[in-house]
């Protein structure tokens, strides 16, 4: 949509409500360059009848640099900081499009645990995308709720992410690399299992990260 990089915001936000799909998720794209999307934007957008544009609002979430702020604050320009949408992404966990599920993976993994507003948030966060990198039926969305628990690196999250070692072979070397965030006797014995997996890059994943732990700084 031009508008995001004209500065028209009233064409932008008057497209949020437009009859195109295309046209919706293409207005958040664009008030986010604009600086102007705010919090009841995305949480609509996130409610949408149409998985692109909840897709969307996903991304746009994870793309926002304003994730490591407290909830509910604005910059200056007024554009949320998207914490608080925490919430919203995890029920979008349960989404019935995949690529919903995918980018809500993202998006929580890239909040990580500044982006929340308290322990008991980032809990549920963690057990949320655990459930989602155990049980659900696509790999690709199992991957990327590995990938979120490691950028997270809540120890909470460590059993879903070994459990993720008997997955299928690219939700393992997620795992693998996801390992890296984790300290402990769990995850240096599911790193040294790692090593000897039968697919070759995980091995070489678990072997670099190995080798790097036992390099001195």
């Amino acid at each position: 949509m031009l508008a995001g990089f004209t500065g028209d915001e009233a064409s932008a936000r008057a497209a949020l409500s437009d009859r195109s799909p295309e046209a919706r998720a293409a207005a958040l794209g664009a008030l986010f360059r604009l600086g102007a999307l705010l919090e009841d934007d995305l949480r609509a957008a996130l409610a949408d009848s149409a998985a692109m544009v909840r897709r969307r609002a996903c991304d746009v979430v994870g793309r926002s640099s304003f994730g490591g702020t407290s909830p509910g604050d604005q910059t200056s320009s007024g554009q949320a900081t998207f914490g608080s949408l925490a919430g919203d992404l995890v029920h979008a966990l349960s989404d019935e499009a995949p690529s919903v599920v995918e980018a809500a993976c993202y998006a929580l993994g890239e909040l990580g645990g500044a982006g929340l507003a308290a322990q008991e948030m980032v809990t549920g966060v963690v057990m949320a995308l655990a459930a989602t990198a155990r049980s659900h039926l696509e790999p690709l969305c199992r991957e990327a709720a590995v990938a979120a628990l490691g950028a997270i690196g809540r120890v909470e999250g460590l059993p879903a992410v070994i459990g993720a070692m008997e997955d299928k072979p690219a939700v393992r070397r997620r795992a693998a690399v996801a390992l890296a965030a984790f300290e402990g006797r769990e995850a240096e014995a599911a790193l040294e299992k790692a090593a000897h997996d039968r697919d070759w890059q995980v091995r070489q994943v678990a072997e670099d990260l190995i080798g790097d732990r036992e390099t001195p700084d």
